[in-house]
Protein backbone atom coordinates (compact mmCIF):
# COMPACT_ATOMS: atom_id res chain seq x y z
CA UNK A 1 0.00 0.00 0.00
CA UNK A 2 1.42 3.36 -1.03
CA UNK A 3 2.03 5.85 1.78
CA UNK A 4 0.61 9.35 1.30
CA UNK A 5 1.85 12.42 3.13
CA UNK A 6 -0.49 13.50 5.98
CA UNK A 7 -3.01 16.06 4.72
CA UNK A 8 -6.31 17.57 5.87
CA UNK A 9 -9.65 16.32 4.61
CA UNK A 10 -10.85 18.57 1.79
CA UNK A 11 -13.90 20.69 2.48
CA UNK A 12 -16.81 19.60 0.30
CA UNK A 13 -19.24 21.86 -1.53
CA UNK A 14 -22.93 22.11 -0.67
CA UNK A 15 -23.89 19.93 -3.65
CA UNK A 16 -21.29 17.30 -2.86
CA UNK A 17 -22.74 16.98 0.65
CA UNK A 18 -26.23 16.99 -0.90
CA UNK A 19 -25.40 14.09 -3.25
CA UNK A 20 -23.71 11.96 -0.58
CA UNK A 21 -26.73 12.41 1.73
CA UNK A 22 -29.54 12.09 -0.82
CA UNK A 23 -29.90 8.34 -0.29
CA UNK A 24 -31.25 9.04 3.19
CA UNK A 25 -34.40 10.36 1.51
CA UNK A 26 -35.13 6.82 0.35
CA UNK A 27 -34.04 5.17 3.58
CA UNK A 28 -36.40 7.39 5.52
CA UNK A 29 -39.25 6.61 3.13
CA UNK A 30 -38.97 2.99 4.21
CA UNK A 31 -38.38 3.84 7.86
CA UNK A 32 -41.33 6.27 8.05
CA UNK A 33 -43.75 3.91 6.32
CA UNK A 34 -42.71 1.27 8.83
CA UNK A 35 -43.09 3.55 11.86
CA UNK A 36 -46.45 5.03 10.88
CA UNK A 37 -48.15 1.91 9.53
CA UNK A 38 -46.78 -1.33 10.96
CA UNK A 39 -48.80 -1.14 14.20
CA UNK A 40 -51.86 -0.47 12.04
CA UNK A 41 -51.04 -3.53 9.89
CA UNK A 42 -50.55 -5.68 12.98
CA UNK A 43 -53.86 -4.57 14.52
CA UNK A 44 -55.65 -5.15 11.21
CA UNK A 45 -54.29 -8.70 11.10
CA UNK A 46 -55.52 -9.38 14.63
CA UNK A 47 -52.77 -8.31 17.06
CA UNK A 48 -53.89 -7.15 20.51
CA UNK A 49 -52.64 -3.88 21.97
CA UNK A 50 -50.34 -5.53 24.53
CA UNK A 51 -48.65 -7.84 21.98
CA UNK A 52 -47.70 -5.05 19.55
CA UNK A 53 -44.45 -4.15 21.37
CA UNK A 54 -43.24 -7.75 21.14
CA UNK A 55 -44.08 -7.90 17.42
CA UNK A 56 -42.02 -4.74 16.99
CA UNK A 57 -39.04 -6.51 18.55
CA UNK A 58 -37.73 -7.21 15.03
CA UNK A 59 -36.63 -3.60 14.59
CA UNK A 60 -34.20 -3.31 17.53
CA UNK A 61 -32.92 -6.88 17.35
CA UNK A 62 -31.97 -6.64 13.68
CA UNK A 63 -30.26 -3.32 14.38
CA UNK A 64 -28.35 -4.87 17.28
CA UNK A 65 -27.00 -7.64 15.06
CA UNK A 66 -26.78 -6.07 11.60
CA UNK A 67 -25.29 -2.62 12.22
CA UNK A 68 -22.04 -3.62 13.99
CA UNK A 69 -21.50 -6.46 11.49
CA UNK A 70 -22.05 -4.16 8.52
CA UNK A 71 -19.87 -1.50 10.16
CA UNK A 72 -17.08 -4.02 10.79
CA UNK A 73 -17.06 -5.30 7.21
CA UNK A 74 -17.57 -1.90 5.57
CA UNK A 75 -14.41 -0.68 7.33
CA UNK A 76 -12.58 -3.54 5.62
CA UNK A 77 -14.28 -3.51 2.20
CA UNK A 78 -12.85 -1.95 -0.93
CA UNK A 79 -14.51 -2.48 -4.32
CA UNK A 80 -15.04 -0.53 -7.52
CA UNK A 81 -17.93 1.19 -5.73
CA UNK A 82 -15.83 1.94 -2.63
CA UNK A 83 -16.38 0.52 0.85
CA UNK A 84 -19.66 2.05 2.01
CA UNK A 85 -21.65 2.33 -1.25
CA UNK A 86 -22.02 -1.44 -1.94
CA UNK A 87 -23.92 -1.71 1.35
CA UNK A 88 -26.13 1.27 0.42
CA UNK A 89 -27.11 -0.46 -2.81
CA UNK A 90 -27.76 -4.00 -1.61
CA UNK A 91 -29.70 -2.79 1.42
CA UNK A 92 -31.91 -0.71 -0.88
CA UNK A 93 -32.62 -3.68 -3.15
CA UNK A 94 -33.73 -5.95 -0.29
CA UNK A 95 -35.68 -3.21 1.52
CA UNK A 96 -37.60 -2.28 -1.63
CA UNK A 97 -38.62 -5.92 -2.11
CA UNK A 98 -39.78 -6.13 1.52
CA UNK A 99 -41.86 -2.95 1.15
CA UNK A 100 -43.71 -4.53 -1.75
CA UNK A 101 -44.38 -7.81 0.05
CA UNK A 102 -45.30 -6.58 3.57
CA UNK A 103 -48.73 -4.95 2.86
CA UNK A 104 -49.78 -8.14 1.05
CA UNK A 105 -49.22 -10.27 4.17
CA UNK A 106 -52.17 -12.68 4.51
CA UNK A 107 -51.68 -13.37 8.24
CA UNK A 108 -49.99 -11.76 11.24
CA UNK A 109 -46.91 -14.00 11.37
CA UNK A 110 -46.06 -13.18 7.75
CA UNK A 111 -46.23 -9.43 8.47
CA UNK A 112 -44.05 -9.90 11.56
CA UNK A 113 -41.51 -11.85 9.51
CA UNK A 114 -41.44 -9.22 6.77
CA UNK A 115 -40.74 -6.57 9.41
CA UNK A 116 -37.58 -8.49 10.31
CA UNK A 117 -36.47 -8.52 6.67
CA UNK A 118 -37.41 -4.88 6.07
CA UNK A 119 -35.66 -3.58 9.16
CA UNK A 120 -32.54 -5.66 8.52
CA UNK A 121 -32.35 -4.30 4.98
CA UNK A 122 -32.83 -0.70 6.13
CA UNK A 123 -30.01 -1.21 8.63
CA UNK A 124 -27.69 -2.53 5.91
CA UNK A 125 -28.15 0.74 4.03
CA UNK A 126 -28.34 3.08 7.02
CA UNK A 127 -25.28 2.20 9.12
CA UNK A 128 -22.65 2.92 6.41
CA UNK A 129 -24.30 6.30 5.73
CA UNK A 130 -23.41 7.42 9.27
CA UNK A 131 -19.79 6.34 8.83
CA UNK A 132 -19.71 7.91 5.35
CA UNK A 133 -20.05 11.39 6.85
CA UNK A 134 -17.15 10.69 9.19
CA UNK A 135 -15.08 9.43 6.24
CA UNK A 136 -15.75 12.29 3.88
CA UNK A 137 -16.07 15.47 5.93
CA UNK A 138 -13.59 17.41 8.08
CA UNK A 139 -14.54 18.11 11.67
CA UNK A 140 -15.88 21.60 10.96
CA UNK A 141 -18.33 20.24 8.33
CA UNK A 142 -19.64 17.19 10.19
CA UNK A 143 -22.47 19.03 11.91
CA UNK A 144 -23.54 20.29 8.48
CA UNK A 145 -23.24 16.76 7.05
CA UNK A 146 -25.40 15.15 9.70
CA UNK A 147 -27.82 18.10 9.48
CA UNK A 148 -28.14 17.42 5.74
CA UNK A 149 -29.01 13.83 6.57
CA UNK A 150 -31.60 15.17 9.03
CA UNK A 151 -33.06 17.30 6.25
CA UNK A 152 -33.51 14.32 3.94
CA UNK A 153 -34.79 12.16 6.78
CA UNK A 154 -37.37 14.80 7.62
CA UNK A 155 -38.35 15.41 4.00
CA UNK A 156 -38.71 11.72 3.23
CA UNK A 157 -40.70 11.10 6.37
CA UNK A 158 -43.10 13.98 5.65
CA UNK A 159 -44.17 12.47 2.38
CA UNK A 160 -44.00 8.83 3.45
CA UNK A 161 -45.96 9.35 6.67
CA UNK A 162 -48.69 11.26 4.83
CA UNK A 163 -48.91 8.86 1.88
CA UNK A 164 -51.93 6.82 3.09
CA UNK A 165 -53.84 10.05 3.75
CA UNK A 166 -52.85 11.45 0.34
CA UNK A 167 -53.78 8.20 -1.41
CA UNK A 168 -57.29 8.47 0.02
CA UNK A 169 -57.94 12.21 0.00
CA UNK A 170 -56.10 13.20 -3.18
CA UNK A 171 -56.29 10.06 -5.32
CA UNK A 172 -59.52 8.53 -4.01
CA UNK A 173 -57.99 5.17 -3.02
CA UNK A 174 -59.95 3.43 -0.26
CA UNK A 175 -58.56 3.49 3.29
CA UNK A 176 -60.79 0.69 4.59
CA UNK A 177 -60.97 -3.01 3.74
CA UNK A 178 -62.76 -6.15 4.93
CA UNK A 179 -61.70 -7.56 8.28
CA UNK A 180 -58.17 -8.96 8.18
CA UNK A 181 -57.27 -7.14 4.93
CA UNK A 182 -54.78 -4.26 4.54
CA UNK A 183 -56.46 -1.13 3.06
CA UNK A 184 -55.49 -0.34 -0.57
CA UNK A 185 -54.22 3.12 0.45
CA UNK A 186 -51.60 1.47 2.66
CA UNK A 187 -50.59 -0.99 -0.06
CA UNK A 188 -50.02 1.71 -2.69
CA UNK A 189 -48.09 3.79 -0.16
CA UNK A 190 -45.67 0.90 0.36
CA UNK A 191 -45.28 0.35 -3.39
CA UNK A 192 -44.42 4.03 -3.84
CA UNK A 193 -41.96 3.84 -0.96
CA UNK A 194 -40.19 0.87 -2.54
CA UNK A 195 -39.53 2.83 -5.74
CA UNK A 196 -38.35 5.96 -3.92
CA UNK A 197 -36.06 3.97 -1.60
CA UNK A 198 -34.21 2.31 -4.46
CA UNK A 199 -33.93 5.37 -6.72
CA UNK A 200 -32.73 7.74 -3.98
CA UNK A 201 -30.00 5.36 -2.82
CA UNK A 202 -28.99 4.74 -6.43
CA UNK A 203 -28.53 8.51 -6.84
CA UNK A 204 -25.98 8.61 -4.00
CA UNK A 205 -24.19 5.53 -5.33
CA UNK A 206 -23.84 7.06 -8.80
CA UNK A 207 -23.29 10.72 -7.91
CA UNK A 208 -20.81 10.48 -5.02
CA UNK A 209 -17.31 9.10 -4.52
CA UNK A 210 -15.25 7.70 -1.66
CA UNK A 211 -11.70 8.32 -0.52
CA UNK A 212 -9.26 5.44 -0.89
CA UNK A 213 -7.82 3.68 2.19
CA UNK A 214 -4.48 5.49 1.61
CA UNK A 215 -6.21 8.89 1.55
CA UNK A 216 -8.17 8.12 4.72
CA UNK A 217 -4.96 7.06 6.47
CA UNK A 218 -3.29 10.33 5.51
CA UNK A 219 -6.26 12.32 6.83
CA UNK A 220 -6.15 10.52 10.15
CA UNK A 221 -2.40 11.05 10.53
CA UNK A 222 -2.87 14.76 9.91
CA UNK A 223 -5.72 15.02 12.43
CA UNK A 224 -3.79 13.08 15.09
CA UNK A 225 -0.81 15.42 14.63
CA UNK A 226 -3.12 18.37 15.37
CA UNK A 227 -4.24 16.67 18.57
CA UNK A 228 -0.75 15.99 19.92
CA UNK A 229 -0.66 19.17 21.98
CA UNK A 230 -4.31 18.99 23.10
CA UNK A 231 -4.96 18.24 26.74
CA UNK A 232 -8.25 16.46 26.07
CA UNK A 233 -9.10 13.04 24.64
CA UNK A 234 -7.15 11.86 21.57
CA UNK A 235 -8.31 9.43 18.95
CA UNK A 236 -7.11 5.82 18.86
CA UNK A 237 -4.63 6.15 21.74
CA UNK A 238 -3.85 2.89 23.61
CA UNK A 239 -5.87 2.70 26.81
CA UNK A 240 -3.89 2.77 30.03
CA UNK A 241 -4.58 0.04 32.53
CA UNK A 242 -6.65 2.12 34.94
CA UNK A 243 -8.89 3.66 32.31
CA UNK A 244 -9.18 0.38 30.44
CA UNK A 245 -10.27 -1.40 33.60
CA UNK A 246 -13.00 1.19 34.13
CA UNK A 247 -14.30 0.65 30.61
CA UNK A 248 -14.17 -3.13 30.97
CA UNK A 249 -16.06 -2.76 34.25
CA UNK A 250 -18.66 -0.67 32.38
CA UNK A 251 -19.03 -3.51 29.88
CA UNK A 252 -19.33 -6.12 32.60
CA UNK A 253 -21.92 -4.05 34.43
CA UNK A 254 -23.90 -3.67 31.22
CA UNK A 255 -23.69 -7.42 30.53
CA UNK A 256 -24.77 -8.32 34.07
CA UNK A 257 -27.66 -5.87 33.76
CA UNK A 258 -28.81 -7.75 30.66
CA UNK A 259 -28.61 -11.07 32.46
CA UNK A 260 -30.47 -9.83 35.56
CA UNK A 261 -33.11 -8.03 33.48
CA UNK A 262 -33.70 -11.12 31.37
CA UNK A 263 -34.05 -13.26 34.49
CA UNK A 264 -36.55 -10.78 35.93
CA UNK A 265 -38.62 -10.84 32.75
CA UNK A 266 -38.54 -14.63 32.69
CA UNK A 267 -39.65 -15.21 36.27
CA UNK A 268 -42.19 -12.39 36.54
CA UNK A 269 -44.00 -12.97 33.23
CA UNK A 270 -45.18 -16.17 31.67
CA UNK A 271 -45.94 -15.09 28.11
CA UNK A 272 -44.18 -17.32 25.58
CA UNK A 273 -42.82 -14.39 23.59
CA UNK A 274 -41.19 -12.95 26.72
CA UNK A 275 -39.35 -16.23 27.24
CA UNK A 276 -37.76 -15.69 23.84
CA UNK A 277 -36.81 -12.11 24.71
CA UNK A 278 -35.34 -13.05 28.09
CA UNK A 279 -33.35 -15.86 26.50
CA UNK A 280 -31.93 -13.47 23.91
CA UNK A 281 -30.89 -10.91 26.51
CA UNK A 282 -29.35 -13.62 28.67
CA UNK A 283 -27.33 -14.94 25.69
CA UNK A 284 -26.15 -11.43 24.81
CA UNK A 285 -24.97 -10.90 28.38
CA UNK A 286 -23.10 -14.21 28.48
CA UNK A 287 -21.37 -13.49 25.14
CA UNK A 288 -20.32 -10.06 26.41
CA UNK A 289 -18.84 -11.53 29.60
CA UNK A 290 -16.91 -14.24 27.72
CA UNK A 291 -15.57 -11.70 25.23
CA UNK A 292 -14.54 -9.49 28.13
CA UNK A 293 -12.41 -12.26 29.63
CA UNK A 294 -10.87 -12.91 26.19
CA UNK A 295 -10.09 -9.20 25.92
CA UNK A 296 -8.32 -9.31 29.28
CA UNK A 297 -6.13 -12.13 27.97
CA UNK A 298 -5.34 -10.33 24.71
CA UNK A 299 -7.22 -12.75 22.44
CA UNK A 300 -9.06 -10.11 20.41
CA UNK A 301 -7.96 -10.80 16.87
CA UNK A 302 -11.02 -12.06 15.05
CA UNK A 303 -14.74 -11.70 14.41
CA UNK A 304 -17.29 -11.15 17.16
CA UNK A 305 -14.61 -10.80 19.83
CA UNK A 306 -13.22 -7.76 17.99
CA UNK A 307 -16.64 -6.12 18.09
CA UNK A 308 -17.18 -6.83 21.77
CA UNK A 309 -13.59 -5.83 22.62
CA UNK A 310 -14.16 -2.43 21.04
CA UNK A 311 -17.49 -2.21 22.83
CA UNK A 312 -15.81 -2.85 26.19
CA UNK A 313 -13.06 -0.28 25.51
CA UNK A 314 -15.09 2.40 23.73
CA UNK A 315 -14.06 6.08 24.02
CA UNK A 316 -15.23 8.05 27.04
CA UNK A 317 -17.47 10.33 24.98
CA UNK A 318 -19.19 7.28 23.51
CA UNK A 319 -19.97 5.94 26.99
CA UNK A 320 -21.45 9.29 28.01
CA UNK A 321 -23.57 9.50 24.87
CA UNK A 322 -24.70 5.90 25.42
CA UNK A 323 -26.70 6.98 28.48
CA UNK A 324 -28.35 9.79 26.53
CA UNK A 325 -29.17 7.47 23.63
CA UNK A 326 -30.64 4.84 25.95
CA UNK A 327 -33.36 7.09 27.36
CA UNK A 328 -33.89 8.90 24.05
CA UNK A 329 -34.63 5.76 22.07
CA UNK A 330 -36.76 4.20 24.79
CA UNK A 331 -38.94 7.29 24.42
CA UNK A 332 -38.98 7.15 20.61
CA UNK A 333 -39.90 3.46 20.60
CA UNK A 334 -42.82 4.13 22.93
CA UNK A 335 -43.94 6.95 20.63
CA UNK A 336 -43.74 4.93 17.42
CA UNK A 337 -45.57 1.85 18.63
CA UNK A 338 -48.26 3.56 20.73
CA UNK A 339 -49.15 6.84 19.01
CA UNK A 340 -51.75 5.23 16.73
CA UNK A 341 -53.40 3.34 19.59
CA UNK A 342 -53.18 6.36 21.92
CA UNK A 343 -54.66 8.85 19.47
CA UNK A 344 -57.44 6.58 18.16
CA UNK A 345 -58.54 5.56 21.66
CA UNK A 346 -57.83 8.71 23.70
CA UNK A 347 -58.83 11.34 21.12
CA UNK A 348 -61.12 9.53 18.65
CA UNK A 349 -62.65 7.18 21.22
CA UNK A 350 -62.35 3.88 19.34
CA UNK A 351 -60.09 0.82 19.32
CA UNK A 352 -61.87 -1.03 16.48
CA UNK A 353 -59.45 -1.24 13.50
CA UNK A 354 -62.29 -2.13 11.11
CA UNK A 355 -64.22 1.08 11.83
CA UNK A 356 -64.08 4.17 9.63
CA UNK A 357 -63.37 6.38 12.69
CA UNK A 358 -60.32 4.29 13.64
CA UNK A 359 -58.90 4.52 10.12
CA UNK A 360 -59.52 8.28 9.99
CA UNK A 361 -57.58 8.57 13.25
CA UNK A 362 -54.80 6.29 11.97
CA UNK A 363 -54.51 8.39 8.81
CA UNK A 364 -54.29 11.51 10.99
CA UNK A 365 -51.44 9.95 12.96
CA UNK A 366 -49.64 9.64 9.63
CA UNK A 367 -50.18 13.37 9.08
CA UNK A 368 -48.90 14.14 12.58
CA UNK A 369 -45.79 12.08 11.90
CA UNK A 370 -45.38 13.98 8.63
CA UNK A 371 -45.62 17.28 10.52
CA UNK A 372 -42.95 16.47 13.09
CA UNK A 373 -40.68 15.14 10.36
CA UNK A 374 -41.41 18.19 8.22
CA UNK A 375 -40.44 20.53 11.02
CA UNK A 376 -37.31 18.45 11.57
CA UNK A 377 -36.41 18.91 7.90
CA UNK A 378 -36.94 22.67 8.09
CA UNK A 379 -35.00 23.15 11.32
CA UNK A 380 -32.16 20.82 10.26
CA UNK A 381 -30.21 23.53 8.43
CA UNK A 382 -30.53 25.83 11.44
CA UNK A 383 -28.83 23.32 13.74
CA UNK A 384 -25.27 24.26 12.76
CA UNK A 385 -25.65 28.03 13.36
CA UNK A 386 -27.64 27.37 16.54
CA UNK A 387 -24.90 25.04 17.79
CA UNK A 388 -22.29 27.76 17.22
CA UNK A 389 -24.15 29.89 19.75
CA UNK A 390 -25.05 27.28 22.37
CA UNK A 391 -22.61 24.42 21.75
CA UNK A 392 -23.75 21.05 20.43
CA UNK A 393 -24.42 19.40 23.80
CA UNK A 394 -26.50 22.30 25.10
CA UNK A 395 -28.53 22.48 21.90
CA UNK A 396 -29.24 18.75 22.05
CA UNK A 397 -30.33 19.01 25.68
CA UNK A 398 -32.76 21.83 24.82
CA UNK A 399 -34.18 19.84 21.91
CA UNK A 400 -34.70 16.71 24.02
CA UNK A 401 -36.43 18.76 26.70
CA UNK A 402 -38.84 20.13 24.08
CA UNK A 403 -39.52 16.61 22.83
CA UNK A 404 -40.15 15.19 26.29
CA UNK A 405 -42.58 17.94 27.27
CA UNK A 406 -44.38 17.55 23.93
CA UNK A 407 -44.92 13.81 24.40
CA UNK A 408 -46.36 14.32 27.88
CA UNK A 409 -48.64 17.12 26.63
CA UNK A 410 -50.54 14.80 24.23
CA UNK A 411 -52.54 13.52 27.22
CA UNK A 412 -53.95 17.02 27.83
CA UNK A 413 -54.96 17.77 24.20
CA UNK A 414 -58.55 16.76 23.33
CA UNK A 415 -58.67 17.92 19.69
CA UNK A 416 -57.01 16.13 16.74
CA UNK A 417 -56.06 19.46 15.15
CA UNK A 418 -54.35 20.72 18.31
CA UNK A 419 -52.12 17.65 18.29
CA UNK A 420 -50.11 19.53 15.67
CA UNK A 421 -48.61 21.68 18.46
CA UNK A 422 -46.61 18.97 20.27
CA UNK A 423 -45.37 17.74 16.88
CA UNK A 424 -43.26 20.91 16.65
CA UNK A 425 -41.38 20.06 19.84
CA UNK A 426 -41.01 16.43 18.79
CA UNK A 427 -39.73 17.61 15.40
CA UNK A 428 -37.03 19.74 17.04
CA UNK A 429 -35.96 16.77 19.16
CA UNK A 430 -35.95 14.44 16.15
CA UNK A 431 -33.79 16.76 14.04
CA UNK A 432 -31.26 17.01 16.84
CA UNK A 433 -31.34 13.26 17.59
CA UNK A 434 -30.41 12.53 13.98
CA UNK A 435 -27.48 14.94 13.94
CA UNK A 436 -25.97 16.03 17.25
CA UNK A 437 -25.00 12.70 18.88
CA UNK A 438 -23.26 11.57 15.67
CA UNK A 439 -21.51 14.89 15.14
CA UNK A 440 -20.23 14.79 18.73
CA UNK A 441 -19.27 11.11 18.50
CA UNK A 442 -17.37 11.35 15.20
CA UNK A 443 -14.79 13.66 16.74
CA UNK A 444 -13.79 11.00 19.31
CA UNK A 445 -13.37 8.07 16.88
CA UNK A 446 -10.39 6.79 14.87
CA UNK A 447 -11.01 6.87 11.10
CA UNK A 448 -10.03 3.23 10.58
CA UNK A 449 -12.77 2.11 12.99
CA UNK A 450 -15.43 4.70 12.11
CA UNK A 451 -17.87 2.16 10.66
CA UNK A 452 -17.42 -0.36 13.47
CA UNK A 453 -17.86 2.22 16.23
CA UNK A 454 -20.90 3.73 14.51
CA UNK A 455 -22.35 0.22 14.43
CA UNK A 456 -21.52 -0.38 18.08
CA UNK A 457 -23.06 3.00 18.93
CA UNK A 458 -26.27 1.61 17.50
CA UNK A 459 -26.35 -0.79 20.49
CA UNK A 460 -27.58 2.15 22.55
CA UNK A 461 -30.39 2.72 20.09
CA UNK A 462 -31.58 -0.86 19.82
CA UNK A 463 -31.04 -2.16 23.37
CA UNK A 464 -33.48 0.37 24.90
CA UNK A 465 -35.97 -0.62 22.20
CA UNK A 466 -35.54 -4.30 23.10
CA UNK A 467 -36.13 -3.45 26.75
CA UNK A 468 -39.13 -1.30 25.78
CA UNK A 469 -40.53 -4.13 23.66
CA UNK A 470 -40.04 -6.50 26.60
CA UNK A 471 -41.69 -4.31 29.21
CA UNK A 472 -44.10 -1.82 27.62
CA UNK A 473 -46.79 -4.39 26.81
CA UNK A 474 -46.73 -5.66 30.41
CA UNK A 475 -46.67 -2.12 31.81
CA UNK A 476 -49.50 -0.93 29.56
CA UNK A 477 -51.67 -3.94 30.38
CA UNK A 478 -51.03 -4.19 34.13
CA UNK A 479 -50.09 -0.68 35.26
CA UNK A 480 -52.00 1.51 32.78
CA UNK A 481 -55.08 -0.71 32.34
CA UNK A 482 -54.51 -0.92 28.60
CA UNK A 483 -54.40 2.89 28.10
CA UNK A 484 -51.69 3.52 25.52
CA UNK A 485 -51.68 7.27 26.23
CA UNK A 486 -49.89 6.67 29.54
CA UNK A 487 -47.12 4.77 27.73
CA UNK A 488 -46.58 7.90 25.63
CA UNK A 489 -46.25 9.95 28.80
CA UNK A 490 -43.71 7.43 30.14
CA UNK A 491 -41.75 7.97 26.93
CA UNK A 492 -41.83 11.71 27.52
CA UNK A 493 -40.36 11.25 31.00
CA UNK A 494 -37.54 9.12 29.56
CA UNK A 495 -36.69 11.83 27.03
CA UNK A 496 -36.45 14.42 29.82
CA UNK A 497 -33.95 12.17 31.61
CA UNK A 498 -31.95 12.01 28.37
CA UNK A 499 -31.91 15.81 28.22
CA UNK A 500 -30.48 16.00 31.73
CA UNK A 501 -27.84 13.37 30.90
CA UNK A 502 -26.37 15.58 28.14
CA UNK A 503 -24.82 17.74 30.86
CA UNK A 504 -22.24 15.00 31.51
CA UNK A 505 -21.11 14.56 27.85
CA UNK A 506 -17.69 15.76 26.64
CA UNK A 507 -17.67 17.12 23.07
CA UNK A 508 -14.06 16.35 22.02
CA UNK A 509 -14.08 18.47 18.85
CA UNK A 510 -15.47 21.43 20.75
CA UNK A 511 -12.87 21.12 23.51
CA UNK A 512 -9.98 20.78 21.06
CA UNK A 513 -11.19 23.70 18.93
CA UNK A 514 -11.29 25.83 22.07
CA UNK A 515 -7.72 24.80 22.87
CA UNK A 516 -6.45 25.87 19.45
CA UNK A 517 -8.40 29.07 18.87
CA UNK A 518 -10.40 29.96 21.94
CA UNK A 519 -13.57 29.63 19.84
CA UNK A 520 -16.01 26.86 19.05
CA UNK A 521 -15.89 25.72 15.42
CA UNK A 522 -18.70 23.42 14.31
Amino acid sequence: MMSIKPQPRPRLSFWQIWNMSFGFLGIQFGFALQNANVSRIFETLGASIDTIPVLWLAAPVTGLVIQPIVGYFSDRTWTRLGRRRPYFLWGAIFASAALIIMPNSPVLWVAAGMLWILDASINISMEPFRAYVGDMLPSEQRTKGFAMQSFFIGTGAVVASALPWMMTNLLGIANTAPEGMIPPSVKWSFYTGAAVFFLAVLWTVVRSREYSPDELESFEKYENELLEDAAEVKRDIPIEAGEGQKKITFGYTFSLFGIVASAGIYFQNHDAELYIISGGLFLLGIISLIAGFLQRSGKTEQGLVVVVHDFLTMPKTMIQLAVVQFFTWFALFAMWIYTTAAVTSHVYGTSDPTSLLYNVGADWVGILFAIYNGFAAVIAFALAPMARVTGRKTLHSIALTAGGISLVSIYFIPSPNLLILPMVGIGLAWASILAMPYAILAGSLPAKKMGLYMGIFNFFIVIPQIIAASLLGFITRNWFDGEAIFSLMLGGAAMLIAALSMYFVDDVDELNDRNHSGEIIL
